[in-house]
């Protein structure tokens, strides 16, 4: 009998020590899944420099070669109507960087030692993304180009000086640097590192894409503390091709184009091959550079290629799924078009950009036709990863997460085109976009104006300024740049 209960006793225990077993795997597993959802997504937040949106491949527009990019777009949502209001490197940044338009930040040409007087860099107390992030538990670094700051002033009648050492005391929060302020040294780059001083460049001999696809897999890696690896990671990736010089792509890049000439490659209707003196404000070169369009083209190609190898580390690492990847560029490039090359006019080649956003944990993908502009990045990116009560009050962009699941949002209907030069005289410009049509004017110093409209659903490569055809339009137009500047302040 005392046998028979020692065995009772024996099996009871047993039973209660499998149950507690159980509950105790039940909680573990309860904490595991709580766990993964309140898993804050890392941001890998991708710009290209002059990389207009008629280079992504998927569009088949131009005659390019991005499956990398390709393959992101059909995952996650397209921006068809994505713009950069300020087409030009050093106001797309500081638009992208506060959620606020030229007009506030002071950012309204490209940063250099002659702007330096007027406040045109990035000031010390805008609170950026990164500080938002970095606020609010994340590790954030910063790769390639920067050039938001201000190089030390120098007088009119000298050499203007670009490039400039950003001390950490500017890098909003960046605690991971690897960047320059802007060269174009394409092919053998320099950069200052987190903890380099002002002399102490650390030079490369590669194509700066495919290094700095380097520094960012290491990164990933953190075989040597670049990051905290108990924070998500936010990392900014400027890469400046295919920035001028377009001459300065890897030889295998062009290898797609051998045998074929500028006028092979340029199938947009609007490309004319001399100069166009006609227009009042954009950039010549035509006839000297457009013979580098295949180059341009095999840059756009070799980005692809190095954003590519990113992509497949996000993936090996088990980081893909749980990393919003946003794609996007600081305006566009004219090659040609309109008998112009490069950027800062309103023409679709330079201001319309590319935007992708990939979140394939919680976002499905589409294709969203919404008027989007670059202040609205940082307050929608900081929304979709559930920081929408952490956006400064002082930004001026609006927050359209919601489009990501289907909410309804109250869509804008224009998107401003600021043309800088407000303290460099001129050619001074503003204007907006709608659904249907482009406008802008350009003023010069003696006050002169000068008005350009396209009827953008009529004549989508821009080929007929129609101003002046129609004076209701024109009043229209006129009477509603004028009301947009004033809600932005703008006494222009």
């Amino acid at each position: 009998m005392t046998v028979v209960g020692g065995l009772k006793k024996n099996i009871w225990n047993k039973n209660m020590f499998i149950l507690l077993l159980v509950i105790l795997s039940c909680g573990q597993k309860t904490k595991q899944i709580s766990k993964a959802e309140m898993e804050q997504p890392n941001l890998l937040f991708i710009f290209a420099d002059q990389y207009r949106q008629a280079s992504l491949g998927f569009l088949k527009e131009d005659p390019v070669h991005t499956p990398n990019l390709d393959q992101l777009a059909n995952e996650g949502v397209f921006f068809s109507e994505a713009v950069s209001n300020n087409p030009l490197c050093s106001p797309y940044r500081a638009m992208l960087m506060t959620g606020r338009y030229p007009i506030s930040t002071g950012v309204v040409e490209n940063c250099n030692s002659q702007r330096t007087a007027l406040g045109n860099f990035l000031k010390k107390d805008e609170i950026c993304f990164s500080d938002v992030l970095v606020e609010n538990g994340y590790s954030a670094g910063y790769v390639g180009k920067w050039h938001l700051d201000g190089p030390e002033p120098t007088p009119p009648d000298v050499k203007r000086v670009w490039d400039t050492w950003c001390p950490p005391n500017r890098r909003h929060g960046f605690s991971f640097w690897y960047a320059y302020g802007t060269h174009n040294r394409h092919n053998a780059p320099y950069y200052w590192t987190t903890n380099a001083k002002e002399d102490e460049k650390t030079y490369i001999k590669k194509w700066s894409a495919e290094h700095e696809a380097d520094v960012i897999i290491d990164y990933l890696k953190n075989n040597e503390k670049q990051r905290k690896s108990d924070e998500p990671f936010a990392l900014f990736w400027s890469i400046n091709p295919p920035h001028t010089p377009f001459k300065q792509v890897p030889e295998r890049y062009r290898k797609r184009y051998e045998g074929m000439t500028h006028k092979d490659v340029l199938n947009r209707p609007n490309v004319q091959f001399n100069d166009n003196y006609d227009l009042k404000r954009g950039d010549h070169g035509v006839e000297k550079r457009l013979d580098q369009a295949t180059d341009y083209f095999a840059s756009v190609n070799g980005v692809d290629d190095q954003i590519g190898r990113v992509i497949a580390k996000l993936k090996e690492a088990g980081l893909y799924e749980n990393t919003i990847i946003v794609f996007s560029a600081d305006h566009g490039e004219m090659l040609g078009s309109q008998g112009l090359m490069h950027k800062n006019v309103w023409f679709k080649e330079a201001y319309k950009i590319p935007l992708i956003v990939h979140y394939p944990k919680k976002v499905k993908p589409k294709k969203d036709d919404i008027l989007l502009s670059v202040p609205d990045y940082m307050p929608t990116i900081l929304g979709l990863m559930g920081f929408e009560d952490k956006i400064p009050k002082e930004v001026e962009g609006k927050n359209y997460a919601d489009l990501f699941f289907d909410k309804p949002v109250n869509r804008p209907e224009k998107q401003l085109y600021f043309g800088g030069k407000s303290f460099a005289s001129k050619g001074d410009a503003r204007g907006f976009r709608t659904k249907d049509y482009t406008y802008a004017v350009v003023k010069h110093e003696n006050g002169s104006k000068f008005h350009y409209l396209y009827d953008d659903a009529k004549d989508p490569f821009q080929m007929k300024n129609i101003w002046g055809e129609d004076a209701v339009l024109d009043t229209k137009m006129e009477t509603e740049l004028a009301a947009l500047l004033t809600s932005m302040n703008d006494s222009w």
